[in-house]
């Protein structure tokens, strides 16, 4: 039989309506209290999803001095925290208007007028700065209680405007200016004296200059190693909360729990925000799964990237490179309008995380199966037309590899390649093939990375199974057998031969002419 179980918070719950009602929270309170114990100014992004608006709540029930909803948790349990009621103005990004500069004006104009009914107060003020700093001492004064200041999405009048062309660019470096300027206000000396709290949450760190100028006694917490875990559940947690979902998983799918422990590990694990190695799960992908039991693409599904698979098209970014990608801390802050780059965008979306750090140099990845499928699934969908006879022919690759059926995997991807058109190619040299066969085989789901390097050389592509893998090399315009004489010239499988697995050796040549596979050879390592 199985357990009860509490609900699971899935979608943007706030923390009031979770610790009312019959749901299970992840205890973050720690976090929590040191922020706002320590400091005053804090600035935190984090890729969609990963409980931004969550932790915005739980900051305001915390000022608003509601500690019943705290009874069990940590801060409750392990401080002296004063439950004094403190004025909290929140001002959430993803409902005010920002489709038009003037609009984005109105809309928080018309936000900061509903925040003054709720506190009986009334401004004349017809500029918005300088209405939204007469505001915040109103507060103030009326209470006579230091005010909080929690922001969310607030880049959301901006990146809602990116991939469109030049005029929605031009509306979202307007939104810019009006940010920039607004935000500033929360420095002037006048009002910080009155801040008892400020927090500003987002997707992307625009750089300093571009937004944050006015206010740059912000503490980013964004790489910081003490809150590397505070959003997000890491595998602990995962285990100790999550223990009887995981049973009921392994009851419904019949698998053991050790093993569906590890493939909710791999698909669903490895966000790293810090230098420290901490990896922690998306949680809207892994509460999806454990509620209905099942291994998809969950985190995906709620919002294709669409701007970024353009950008990375129009700049013919080398997608193969994007595993173990390697960059110097300045990526992190170079985010800005008229500068984007795509490595910045990749990560600050989630799509790339850190994979490691040594000497001054991460190194970048996907950060699980659910991400890494999806994404190069629909970067592929980009080269072959949409129709369901096409995509269907993904779904057969890994078969006919398990199986070792190698004329029916070259004939599929021979297909694949014949359907693309014309009008969609580009310069067809082996960069290329090598492109579209690795965005092929990764969005049929197989394990595969691309470049892996050795202490000879690197492979090409590697796709692994649970008791084989294969090892290919690429060549364009020569033949199979160079192919397969250089994966052995530069043994490629010595570092692979301790792993009890079979290895296949593939060689595969593409013709520029024909576009498209015109030879390969199979060969078992021994």
């Amino acid at each position: 039989m199985m357990t009860k179980l509490q609900r699971l918070p899935i979608g943007d719950s706030s923390f009031e309506s979770i610790r009312e009602g019959n749901w299970l929270y992840v205890d973050k309170t720690r976090h929590i209290f040191q922020m706002v114990d320590e400091g005053k100014y804090y600035f935190m992004s984090r890729p969609r999803r990963f409980g931004k608006s969550l932790t915005v709540s739980t900051l305001r029930c915390l000022f608003q001095g509601r500690q019943e909803l705290f009874d069990g948790l940590w801060i409750k349990e392990h401080t002296d925290w004063e439950w004094k009621i403190h004025p909290v103005i929140l001002i959430d990004f993803n409902g005010i208007s920002h489709d038009t500069p003037d609009n984005f004006k109105s809309g928080l104009m018309s936000h900061l007028k509903d925040i003054e009914d709720g506190y009986a107060i009334s401004i004349e003020e017809p500029l918005l700065k300088e209405h939204f700093r007469k505001m915040i001492r109103s507060v103030y004064e009326k209470l006579n209680m230091p005010v909080v200041i929690l922001i969310d999405e607030y880049d959301k009048p901006l990146i809602d405007h990116l991939g469109k062309g030049e005029e929605f660019l031009d509306i979202a470096k307007k939104n810019r200016d009006i940010l920039k300027y607004f935000l500033g206000v929360l420095k002037d000396g006048d009002v910080s004296s009155v801040l008892r709290f400020v927090f500003i949450t987002g997707v992307s760190k625009f750089s300093k200059v571009s937004i944050f100028s006015e206010l740059n006694n912000l503490k980013d917490i964004t790489m910081n190693e003490t809150y590397a875990d505070m959003l997000g559940y890491t595998q602990e947690e995962l285990e100790a909360y999550f223990e009887s979902y995981i049973a009921c998983f392994s009851e419904k799918r019949g698998i053991s729990t050790s093993e569906i422990t590890e493939r909710l590990r791999l698909h669903y694990n490895g966000y790293r925000f810090s230098e420290k190695e901490i990896k922690v799960y998306n949680p809207f992908s892994i509460l999806k799964a454990l509620d209905e039991k099942a291994f998809k693409n969950y985190w995906f599904e709620t919002g294709t990237p669409t701007f970024l698979i353009t950008l990375l098209r129009e700049k013919n970014y080398p997608v193969v490179k994007i595993e173990n990608l390697q960059l110097d801390e300045q990526l992190f802050s170079v985010y800005d309008l008229e500068h984007l780059r795509p490595e910045a965008l990749l990560f600050q979306t989630g799509y790339i995380t850190i994979k490691n750090v040594s000497d001054f140099i991460y190194t970048f990845d996907y950060p699980n199966q659910e991400v890494k499928i999806s994404f190069l699934k629909y970067f592929m969908y980009s080269f072959v037309p949409g129709n369901g006879s096409d995509q269907s022919l993904f779904l057969r690759l890994p078969r006919y590899l398990e199986q070792e059926d190698m004329n029916a995997f070259f004939e599929t991807v021979s297909s694949i390649f014949a359907s693309i058109p014309y009008m969609l190619e580009i310069k067809r040299d082996e960069a290329y093939f090598h492109t579209v066969f690795y965005l092929i085989v990764c969005a049929s789901g197989v394990n595969a990375h691309s470049e892996v390097l050795t202490c000879t050389g690197r492979i090409d592509l590697l796709i692994e199974f649970s008791n084989k893998l294969f090892i290919i090399e690429f060549k364009c315009n020569q033949n199979a057998e160079t192919a397969i004489a250089q994966i052995r010239d530069k043994a490629y499988a010595q570092p692979y031969r301790q792993k009890g697995k079979k290895i296949i050796l593939i060689g595969i040549n593409f013709d520029t002419e024909k576009k498209n596979v015109t030879e390969w050879k199979v060969v078992n390592d021994s």
